[in-house]
């Protein structure tokens, strides 16, 4: 089997999980040179419930207009979505903030050193809508749930990895040829390790920021 040096990482910003699995891509990707596509999906609209409205038929959506303007970001420069991504992440699942307010989104644009209006911009331009809902649906036409979701250039998709202590270094590499490792096998398809009261109480204390700058229910749908 040929090692991937590409893939498709789907995430939505709102997602915890995501985020700190995005923290161990970027170190995979800084170390080992791989090409890592930031591409998008909606916790929202896969949660939603039935009768209320799909997140583009509302004028602001918290995850999905905040995917918006990473994709009004990514026709200029990938680099640019993957600040953005850094940096909305950070804010609310490390600082607390709201990026799902549009104040706040404009704000963290102006400390990225852009321009606030690029909120009004890709909120404006329908297509960005499009792009999202594209690259969902993407992953959904392969059977997909969550995120984070992994897409390789074979044509394979994997869900996870989950975690709350990102690895760095040595440790991130040799976690990415582990979860690589599952492209030589398609017909396995989960493994999965039971959580502990300890694992729980872990976990609730780095989604802590999170938590408390939430202004939504988090839904836990069964898996597939």
């Amino acid at each position: 089997m040929q090692e991937p040096t590409a893939v498709d990482f789907h995430f939505d910003i709102m997602c915890p999980y995501a985020y700190l699995t995005s923290l161990w891509m970027r170190e995979v990707r800084d170390t080992q040179g791989i090409d890592v596509r930031w591409r998008f999906f909606s916790l929202e609209e896969i949660n939603r419930a039935e009768g209320k409205k799909h997140p583009w038929e509302r004028e602001w959506s918290y995850g999905w207009s905040m995917m918006r303007i990473g994709a009004y970001l990514r026709r200029q420069d990938m680099h640019l979505l993957d600040r953005w991504y850094e940096e909305a992440g950070k804010a609310l699942h490390v600082d607390g903030r709201k990026p799902h307010r549009p104040e706040v989104a404009e704000d963290l644009l102006a400390e990225m050193g852009l321009d606030p209006g690029i909120v009004r911009a890709a909120i404006d331009d329908p297509t960005t809508g499009d792009e999202v809902r594209a690259e969902h649906d993407t992953v959904v036409r392969k059977g997909g749930f969550g995120v984070p979701t992994l897409i390789f250039d074979d044509g394979q998709a994997l869900f996870g990895p989950v975690l709350v202590d990102p690895p760095t270094g040595d440790a991130a590499v040799r976690l990415w040829n582990l979860v690589t490792g599952w492209l030589a096998f398609p017909h396995v398809y989960e493994l999965q390790r039971p959580k502990s009261t300890t694992d729980i109480d872990t976990i609730v204390a780095a989604f802590a920021p999170y938590l408390e700058a939430r202004d939504w229910f988090s839904v836990q749908r069964d898996t597939p």
